[in-house]
Order: structure tokens, then sequence, then C-alpha cells
């Protein structure tokens, strides 16, 4: 059964009031067919959480649910997932904000470095958020038709570059790829931001348009191997990197039958209880110890460098979200960010997703 037809057999069973009890045998027989839409490979770091849930759903639904999986660009290209989802031509998509400033200028609230120290921690953040922030909500289910089934993020994203850096001083100067909220990292502390998306990264370090990267997380760098042309892995102490969101259209949830919902919010509560960390630990492991073999070198700046950087964004990024952003936007940065801060204080002391350069030294 194609989508259209599957909608008007799900409208006409809930207008006969046979969504439950004796009707669920026969609804279970209709197949909901289903496009998982997302820009990076199936390497990437989160198409490893993405690549569970969509099989567990699979599997949990007794096969009445069927994903078909497009990786890398390969139905949408990068920066049109969001309006594709909203327009229900593909029904499950990856979102990363920063490619979507403009029209996601609340989620830009939970967009910042130099905050938290825990990946997982900030997973556990943006849903809170989430649910306690209505305008955020508002954004993505009214404004783009887009159910957040889960936040996730791009892990940890050290600076990479073709040169070692040992120093601020060393990064002044430097042709950094940036992404979103990391353009503004790189100019402050004295580089040159150079916005580009993460298929064409490899081939402009390549070619030496980039000295080196930013915004781009450890486990999708090394999939990509960006460490082959770049192998300096810094960690700069700017914490976890950039909220991201898999999301599905709300026309297609409310579409599905509340037996599948209930299958996805069981998912969805596994990986915030821990299936996240356990599949980015061992997804962290397997590509530091790939990228060790391979040559990369991971250092880190001394914790006086990490505290200077720390003073050159923080408070600044988050105050010029305020100014530029959400004044304009009518939005109630205050309130948001002291929701932010409460969910920081309550996880990211709990966090315990390591970042690449302590596992580099455990290996």
């Amino acid at each position: 059964m194609d989508r259209r037809n599957f909608f008007r057999a799900g409208a006409a069973l809930a207008g006969a009031g046979l969504l439950g009890g004796t009707a669920m045998p026969a609804l279970a027989k209709s197949r909901i067919n289903i496009k998982f839409d997302s820009y990076v490979s199936e390497t990437a770091g989160p198409s490893r959480l993405d690549q569970w849930f969509l099989t567990e759903l699979e599997k949990r639904s007794g096969g009445d649910v069927r994903v078909r999986r497009y990786w890398a660009q390969s139905l949408n290209k990068v920066g049109e997932h969001l309006s594709a989802v909203r327009d229900a031509t593909s029904e499950m998509s990856l979102i990363s904000p920063g490619y979507y400033q403009a029209e996601l200028p609340v989620t830009r609230g939970l967009e910042w470095y130099f905050r938290m120290h825990r990946a997982d921690a900030m997973q556990l953040v943006c849903r809170d958020v989430y649910e306690q922030f209505e305008p955020l909500r508002q954004e993505w289910e009214s404004r783009h038709r887009a159910k957040v089934m889960y936040w996730t993020n791009w892990y940890y994203a050290p600076l990479v570059t073709r040169e070692p850096i040992r120093s601020l001083a060393d990064i002044k100067g430097k042709r950094i790829r940036g992404y979103g909220v990391a353009t503004e990292v790189i100019e402050r502390l004295g580089g040159t931001a150079v916005p580009m998306a993460a298929p064409e990264v490899y081939a402009a370090l390549e070619r030496g348009v980039l000295d080196g990267v930013y915004g781009f997380d450890f486990i999708t760098s090394v999939a990509y191997k960006l460490h082959e042309i770049a192998p300096h892995f810094t960690d700069i102490g700017d914490g976890p990197h950039a909220p991201a969101a898999t999301v599905l259209s709300m026309d297609t949830w409310a579409a599905m039958p509340p037996k599948v919902q209930q299958i996805c919010n069981d998912i969805v509560a596994e990986i915030y209880a821990g299936k996240y960390t356990e599949i980015y630990s061992a997804a962290a492991r397997e590509y530091v110890a790939r990228a060790k073999a391979e040559g990369a070198r991971f250092t880190a700046l001394s914790d006086a460098e990490k505290q200077q950087a720390r003073q050159l964004i923080q408070p600044a990024q988050v105050d010029g979200w305020k100014t530029k952003v959400a004044a304009p936007a009518g939005i109630d940065a205050d309130r948001m960010q002291a929701l932010v801060e409460a969910a920081i204080g309550k996880y990211d002391g709990q966090g315990k997703l390591l970042r690449p350069i302590e596992l580099a030294a455990q290996a």
C-alpha cells in the first residue's frame, strides 16, 4: 500500500472508531512505508543511531513498518530535508539545524559551544527543553510539520587540521571550514571561517582550499577519511558539538496506528536511557583505534588556553543569539536559556561519553 492509500485507510478506520480493540489484527496487515532521508552517509556518526532506530522499528512492528533508507543526498540535497519532511515528500529525516538557521531561530538557542562537557548529557538537555519550552515545539511541529522523534548530536568535534595546533595563536589566519555557530567560534579564535557542506570538505582539504575543519564530528571525520590529509585532532575544550534531530512528518505520525506510535515511543525511551551512549561509545572507540593506526595525532590545548578560548566564546555566543535572533523573532530568550541552564546543571555531571582524546589516551 502506498502512502496516499495508507492515509486514506487510516482515516477511514479512525472515523469508524476501529483503531483499537479487534481492528488491530486487520490493521497490522497494512504495511506502513517510510522513506528515511539523510544528507550524510550511513557511516556518519548520527547514522548509526538512526540505523538502530529504524531497524528496531521494523523488527518490533513485525514487518508492518518498512523503511527505505536514502543516504548521502541520494533523495534530497543538503538544506532540502526540512522542507521535504514538512511537505511529506519524505517521511523521516536527520535535520542538522546549522543548515537551517533562518528557518529554526528558536532551535538556534540550543546551538552553542563551551557550556557543557558531555555529549550524552547534551542530548538530554535538548529533550527537556523541547518538552518544556512550547515555542521550540511549535517551531518544529506547527511551522515545519515535523515531530522530533529524538534529539541526537554530533558527538565531539575536535579541530581537524593539516598542521599541528599547539596554541590559540596557531589558529590565527587559518582557513577553517565552519558549520552553523561553529563559524563564530573560528572567527572569535582568530581563524577565517569557510562555510561548507560536509560532502565537499574532503576535496577542499585535498586541494588546499582549507587548512582545517571545525564543526565536523570526530566519527564522521574519520568515516570521511579527513585524517588522510589533516591528521591532527586538537581538543580545544569546547565540549559536545551541535544538536541535531531525527524528525518524522506530522502527517505520517498522525496516520500511524497507536500501536506503532507506542513502539516508536518505546524505542526513543531506550535511546535516552543509554542506547545513544552505548552506540556512540562503541563507534568512537572503533574510530579512534582506526585513526591512530592510520597516523592521526591527538592533542589538546593547555587548560589555560582552553579557559582563554572559553572566555572568547561565552557568554558572547549566547548573548549574540539573544539580541540578533531571539529579540527580533519575539522569542523569550531569557526563559529558554534559564531552562537550558537548569538542564545543564541536572545532566552534565552525569554524562559518560568520553571525548576522542580521552579514548586515545586509553588505547
